[in-house]
């Protein structure tokens, strides 16, 4: 039967590193990877358990490797601090475990914690995530937001819910937004992307409609409709970005 590594890269989660990792104790090994926190987190990860390594930040997905390659054994379940593997996906784990998996990876469903319920609407749900997966013929690919595994053979998907603790509150989701629309506009600028009028008009009402009402948005009431209005903004405002990237002279100094 194979072990599992669970990995977590962390930077400030001392308000959410001990619930992540109680829920990954039934584990063989747990390693954190930690990038400078001035809040106590890696010492809170070792009382816990961990083996914890302390390093630069050299983006998401170059930290999940550095992580995964410090594992002790090949096949690794990647959480993020404000994530929880309840006892139905942790038994369902180690099921697929005990019965040597034959793929190179897997999806996890994974749900949200917004506002007042679990959100299983919306495109936040079921948000699958390549996150258990065979280092040996997987590895995480280098994207500046949203890393994703890329795996070298057949994925599967699991059935239970990985727990989400999104945003402690509609600010600290503003402020994510903000970070995360930065980082994918530059993305795309550097895949030669360019924003049109369209992209500012159109793909913004889209998404809140593809929410709201594909989606099911509707049915979550005040949180499905905030939810829906917010990924509209977001993708709106990752436009206006790159817009803005594109705008700019060479050398980036200002016009």
């Amino acid at each position: 039967m194979p072990r599992l590594t669970v990995t977590v890269i962390t930077l400030n989660e001392a308000a959410h590193v001990e619930g992540c990792l109680a829920s990954v104790a039934w584990a063989d090994e747990v390693v954190v990877v930690d990038s400078g926190s001035s809040d106590g987190t890696p010492d809170l990860a070792r009382t816990r358990g961990a083996r914890v390594l302390e390093r630069g930040w050299p983006g998401y997905s170059a930290q999940k490797n550095v992580a995964a390659d410090a594992a002790s054994h090949d096949w690794i379940l990647s959480v993020d601090a404000d994530e929880r593997v309840p006892e139905a996906l942790a038994g369902e784990i180690r099921a697929l475990l005990h019965a040597d998996p034959p793929a190179a990876g897997y999806r996890i469903p994974r749900v949200s914690w917004y506002l007042d319920r679990w959100l299983r609407v919306t495109d936040w749900y079921p948000d699958y995530q390549l996150r258990l997966y065979d280092r040996r013929r997987a590895r995480w690919t280098p994207r500046r937001v949203h890393e994703s595994v890329s795996a070298d053979g057949p994925v599967g998907r699991l059935t239970h819910d990985l727990e989400h603790l999104a945003y402690r509150d509609v600010s600290d989701h503003v402020a994510t937004m903000n970070r995360y629309t930065t980082l994918a506009a530059e993305q795309m600028f550097a895949d030669g992307r360019r924003a049109g009028f369209a992209d500012l008009l159109v793909l913004p009402a889209a998404a809140f409609l593809r929410n709201y009402v594909l989606r099911r948005g509707v049915i979550a009431g005040r949180t499905g409709f905030v939810v829906s209005a917010m990924n509209a903004f977001y993708v709106f405002l990752k436009f206006v970005k790159l817009r803005e990237l594109e705008a700019r002279p060479r050398g980036g100094a200002p016009r």
